[in-house]
């Protein structure tokens, strides 16, 4: 039996392929693939039972009712289903279902109550050297980790409910974990209560696609020392920031939605020493920073939209190369934040409701360049506790004054071809 999960990274995924794999997974066995049905209150009747009489090919159909078998391995190539209404209990002591090998499919069951530990990463759903792995339409409910997946590869998981009761940030474990691993795709699931809700590192050539993430403690997806993956049209709102992308190259950001990430330390995004990426048709809408910058290299940021947030972009120093344009910027408090008096970033056709030049020749570009950095950022950058001073008449009469004469603001960062018009999004 042979299958795989393959797919483009810069396209959309069409849903449902669910039941074709399990096609695949019949047509390779026809004569030998069988369903064996197991029932709770049956004397023996157990996963563990089915487990030792199944072979690669079969389909092990579990009735509804509480299971609370320890911790359960697949190691061979099946189909484990559940009727509506099956439920695994991990006790508060077990990791509940563990998969290493290949060619298996995990569909229609409730996992909850997996064990916890502080030293060890105990989850719902485990899967370790394993490959072409399916785990789709379950709910995991107060694990640690709900799915843990390590040194894999062609896993897809999808239209899952990953939901945890939050507690400590050291105590809680994430959602959607993925160490060491390639060639996986996330698609329609939605997280919420844990550290993070979405987590890879060391992850490669993958796919995040049309997740909801929200009300995380820490991060709604965060990646650490992963390239070449494509995060595109998810939600993340209400986590403590949105997401965090460190340590990592060549990542595609795309459609997706930050919202409400709140916080004295809260980003829609928080770049870290990336670079050669796309940040494009995004929405940032009432977070405290929009996307924050530190070490970021060759970035093209393009077509997003910025409404209602605290800082909508505050770009470091450290970062060079970076390309802003078409994007709009409405109803931020600061509209450009930096620690510095030079920048190495092009800004350059971006739309700024706070914008006073003018277009005489009616080209829809302005004729006067835009700073987007007031002298009130560079205070508040300075010390936070001016920021007491925001509704203050004082204040606006320093910005006036630093548009009249420039004098602390960084001179070179500007939009020197401003649109009068938000663009089309």
């Amino acid at each position: 039996m042979i299958f795989r999960l393959r797919f483009n990274n810069s396209s959309r995924i069409a849903p449902g392929s669910f039941f074709i794999l399990l096609d695949l997974v019949f047509i390779q066995f026809p004569s030998i693939a069988s369903v064996i049905t197991v029932h709770p209150q049956k004397e023996n009747n157990s996963i563990h039972r089915a487990l030792e009489q199944s072979v690669n090919g079969d389909t092990i159909m579990l009735s509804p009712g509480i299971y609370r078998e320890g911790n359960i391995t697949i190691d061979k190539g099946i189909c484990l289903m559940g009727v509506p209404g099956a439920i695994l209990d991990g006790e508060m002591k077990y990791e509940i279902l563990s998969i290493s090998g290949q060619h298996v499919v995990v569909y229609g069951l409730e996992f909850r109550n997996s064990g916890r530990s502080g030293m060890n990463d105990i989850a719902a759903v485990r899967c370790i050297d394993a490959s072409d792995i399916m785990i789709s339409h379950n709910k995991i409910l107060n694990a640690h980790f709900g799915i843990h997946v390590s040194n894999s590869r062609h896993v897809r998981i999808e239209q899952n409910l990953v939901e945890g009761i939050p507690a400590e940030e050291q105590n809680t474990g994430n959602g959607i974990h993925l160490w060491k691993s390639d060639t996986a795709f996330i698609w329609n699931n939605e997280i919420l209560g844990h550290r993070d809700g979405i987590y890879f590192e060391f992850v490669t050539s993958s796919l995040i696609q049309d997740n909801i993430s929200h009300d995380n403690i820490r991060y709604g997806l965060h990646f650490m020392f992963s390239h070449h993956n494509t995060y595109l049209c998810n939600e993340f709102r209400n986590n403590g920031a949105g997401v965090a992308v460190m340590y990592s190259n060549n990542v595609s950001m795309e459609q997706n939605l930050f919202l409400h990430n709140w916080g004295p330390s809260a980003y829609g995004l928080l770049l870290k020493d990336i670079s050669d990426s796309r940040i494009s048709n995004n929405s940032f809408i009432n977070n405290t920073t929009g996307i924050h910058f530190e070490g970021t290299n060759r970035i093209q940021v393009f077509h997003n939209i910025f409404a209602g947030n605290g800082w909508a972009a505050r770009v470091q120093a450290s970062c060079s190369e970076n390309i802003f344009t078409k994007n709009s910027f409405t109803a931020n408090t600061f509209d450009v934040g930096t620690n510095g008096t030079m920048t190495l970033n092009l800004f350059k056709n971006n739309y700024w409701d706070k914008y006073e030049g003018y277009d005489i020749d009616k080209n829809g570009i302005g004729d006067i360049p835009y700073h987007p950095v007031s002298l009130y950022s560079m205070i508040v950058e300075n010390d936070p506790n001016c920021m007491i001073l925001l509704r203050s008449i004082l204040i606006s009469f320093l910005d006036k004054a630093e548009k009249a004469i420039p004098s602390i603001t960084p001179e070179n960062l500007s939009d020197s071809a401003p649109l009068m018009k938000a663009p089309a999004q």
